[in-house]
């Protein structure tokens, strides 16, 4: 209990001070990956990782945005190339389900998106690195074809949401998915992780994305997940040390850190 990693939070989007206050508050010792959003999100996170041995940073382009001009994208990649030594994983990448809902456009473009997935894809395939991806309902099992495709077994599925038969293939790929807080009080989250395997399992935040239930109002913080993890042992019916201990363990070695 005295060891937590949030899996996937955007750390750059904390002010310096909040930064400094989520570590020094700490009643545990915390390490966390931070995802990037794009090239300056990712530069920020190197940054902190350089200033924190606890921050281990991903590089990436968000999908729930528009996508990059050529010379933008053609930035970030040389970048990412010149930093894949400090980089723990590529990420955060994926699917734009959220941006097209809001659009509400049937003429959405989606194949651009798809296309620079499967670059991130290969560039993790070649580097060897971890993928956290954001791929959610009717997304995730295009994401899959892709994974598929190249061989790519170290994948996260942050926030997971996706129907019976996408689990399935999940848990059979081997795939790793991890919970945020609104496990406490959303029953789909619940009957998620009820019938996913506990070794392919994370804890993360997202921060700072707001949460309701319990949290609502509060800025969202690492020591949010205690509650989380106490949720899915209740779940799980699983001893509260081991589920600390196990997601832990998964974390560290899925992030090899």
């Amino acid at each position: 209990m005295d060891k937590l990693i949030d899996a996937h939070i955007h750390l750059d989007k904390y002010s310096d001070e909040e930064i400094k206050e989520i570590f020094k508050d700490s009643s545990f010792q915390l390490s966390v990956i931070t995802v990037s959003y794009d090239l300056e999100s990712s530069k920020r996170n190197l940054a902190l990782s350089n200033e924190y041995p606890n921050i281990k940073p991903a590089y990436g382009f968000h999908p729930e945005q528009d996508l990059p001009n050529d010379q933008e994208l053609s930035e970030l990649f040389s970048w990412m190339e010149a930093h894949k030594d400090q980089m723990t994983a590529v990420g955060e990448v994926g699917l734009p389900y959220y941006l097209r809902r809001k659009q509400a456009d049937s003429a959405f473009q989606i194949e651009g998106y798809i296309v620079l997935l499967e670059e991130f894809i290969k560039l993790a395939k070649r580097w060897e690195k971890p993928i956290a991806l954001h791929a959610v309902y009717n997304d995730a099992p295009i994401v899959c074809n892709l994974l598929e495709k190249h061989s790519v077994q170290k994948a996260h599925f942050h926030w997971f949401k996706g129907d019976h038969a996408t689990v399935r293939r999940l848990i059979s790929n081997g795939y790793f998915i991890s919970f945020t807080p609104d496990i406490v009080y959303e029953k789909e989250i619940q009957d998620l992780v009820r019938y996913y395997p506990l070794d392919k399992m994370m804890a993360e935040t997202d921060g700072p994305w707001p949460f309701k239930g319990p949290f609502k109002g509060q800025p969202t913080h690492p020591a949010m997940m205690h509650h989380a993890i106490r949720t899915l042992a209740d779940i799980k019916k699983k001893p509260l040390e081991s589920v600390y201990r196990l997601l832990y363990q998964n974390t560290r070695s899925f992030y090899n850190i």
